[in-house]
């Protein structure tokens, strides 16, 4: 793969490359120091949240100043064992939902715009392929 993308900071990236990185499966008890120490290394850092609460505990995001960097730590990191656990490293994707949809909700929704449309006077059945 890096030889479709080129080993240089001018080469193009895959469009799901992004300066955030979301990292999961963190041993609990790693500090933000050792965090540091180990995403540093790929480059400069210029923000990173580790999940402190009970749902979010075990995942970090990690905000690269520099995309390639991103892409080195995320490609190096993956899998990389830490205290007897392996990082799952991935791309944040905002437009990613986490929740699933409300279906008695979007039910109602596409009922509300089944009315409406009959409302405007069409009577004929229209068929969609």
């Amino acid at each position: 793969m890096s030889l479709a993308y080129g080993k240089g900071r001018n080469a193009m990236l895959p469009p799901i490359v992004n300066r955030i990185l979301l990292v999961k499966n963190l041993p609990f008890k790693i500090t933000p120091e050792e965090m540091y120490d180990l995403f540093g290394k790929y480059g400069g850092i210029r923000q990173m949240r580790i999940g402190t609460d009970q749902n979010t505990k075990g995942t970090a995001f990690v905000v690269y100043e520099d995309i390639y960097d991103a892409k080195e730590a995320c490609d190096h990191l993956q899998g990389f064992n830490v205290m007897g656990r392996y990082l799952v490293v991935l791309y944040f994707q905002s437009n990613h939902r986490s929740k699933k949809p409300d279906l008695p909700k979007e039910e109602e929704r596409v009922e509300q715009l089944r009315r409406q449309f009959q409302s405007m006077g069409n009577d004929e059945e229209y068929e969609f392929h």
